[in-house]
């Protein structure tokens, strides 16, 4: 191969990575976005951890209903 054939070669795996690279962070966008619509996450109250994280804090989500729910599905 010359070294514009690599060079091209090269321009195009660039471009196909990047392509995939946006496919795979826009779907993930859409999913959340989605989720946050239908209500089976709410999403603010993970942003608004940023602002509120002393030790004194609210635990965002009670682990123990959470595992109780999957002890009952099995």
């Amino acid at each position: 191969m010359s070294h514009q054939e690599l060079v091209d070669l090269q321009g195009y795996m660039k471009f196909f990575l990047i392509l995939v690279v946006f496919i795979i962070f826009y779907s993930y966008a859409y999913s959340i976005y989605k989720r946050d619509k239908k209500g089976e996450r709410n999403f603010e109250k993970y942003s608004n951890l940023v602002h509120d994280d002393s030790i004194e804090s609210k635990p965002l989500e009670d682990r123990n209903n959470n595992l109780d729910e999957k002890e009952k599905e099995k």
